[in-house]
C-alpha cells in the first residue's frame, strides 16, 4: 500500500486497485477474497473475465455501490447489480467529491490474428481506462491498453501501468508512456496472475527516467 495525498492505493493483484479516503474505490477487482471495506465506486475497464469478475464485484458490494462500466461490459456487471452507470470515451461522470473520465483503451501491436491483422483489444469495441480526479490528486489506471496516441492527453500524479506486454505495453513502452506524461508515481499492474511477473516490474523500473517515482507493490489480500 501507498499513501499520496491522504489517499490509501493498494494492490489487489493483476490490474485491480483499491484507492480509499473518505470514499472507498475499486477498479477491476478480480479473484478477491475480501469483503471489507466496501465500495462505494467500482470502475470496470472492460469485459475480459481478469477484469470484470462478478463475484469479485458482488463480495465488495453493498446496496448503494454504483458501478461506472463501458457499455460492452454492462452484460458482465448487471450480473451482480442494476445500480450501473455507463461511460464511453472521452465521457466524464461526477459521483462526488470524484470527476472521472474515460480514455480508449485499445491494442495498436499486440495480435489475436497477426495475419489478420486482429488485435486482442480492437478500438471500435469502447473498452476503457479512467482518470480519477479525487481532491486535487489525479490517478489514471491505464486500463488494457498499448501507448495509444490518446495518452499523450493524459496528465496525472500517480499512473497505475501494465507492464506484462502480451497483450499489453511491454516494459518498454509503458516507460516510454510514464517518460512522455512524466507522473509524480507510476505504480506497474497486469503481472503476477494471467501473464508476466515481478521482473517485467523491474525492468520497467529501470527504465523510468529520473525524477518519476516507481512504486512496485505486494499484493495485498
Amino acid at each position: 500500500m501507498i499513501s499520496y495525498s491522504g489517499l490509501e492505493i493498494t494492490w489487489l493483484g493483476h490490474d485491480g486497485f483499491r484507492i480509499k479516503k473518505d470514499l472507498v474505490i475499486y477498479i477491476d477487482p478480480y479473484q478477491l477474497q475480501v469483503s471489507d471495506p466496501k465500495a462505494d465506486v467500482v470502475l470496470i475497464t472492460h469485459e475480459h473475465f481478469d477484469h470484470c469478475d462478478p463475484p469479485s464485484i458482488r463480495r465488495i458490494s453493498k446496496p448503494s455501490t454504483i458501478v461506472i462500466t463501458p457499455k460492452i461490459a454492462t452484460p458482465c456487471v448487471t450480473k451482480v447489480t442494476q445500480n450501473v452507470m455507463e461511460i464511453s470515451p472521452g465521457e466524464s461522470r461526477v459521483v462526488e467529491p470524484l470527476k472521472i473520465t474515460a480514455f480508449p483503451a485499445y491494442n495498436i501491436s499486440k495480435f489475436r490474428d497477426p495475419s489478420r491483422g486482429v488485435v486482442f483489444h480492437p478500438r471500435q469495441d469502447g473498452r476503457v481506462a479512467y482518470l480519477i480526479e479525487w481532491g486535487g490528486v489525479k490517478i489514471f489506471h491505464a486500463g488494457d491498453s498499448d501507448f495509444v496516441p490518446e495518452f499523450r492527453q493524459v496528465s496525472a500524479d500517480i499512473v497505475l501501468v501494465p507492464v506484462s506486454g502480451v497483450y499489453v505495453m511491454t516494459p518498454q513502452e509503458a516507460a516510454e508512456f510514464v517518460n512522455t506524461i512524466t507522473p509524480k508515481i507510476a505504480i506497474p499492474m497486469h503481472y503476477g496472475a494471467i501473464v508476466a511477473s515481478r521482473k517485467e516490474a523491474e525492468e520497467f523500473k529501470q527504465l523510468v527516467k529520473p525524477g518519476i517515482e516507481v512504486v512496485i507493490l505486494d499484493r495485498e489480500i
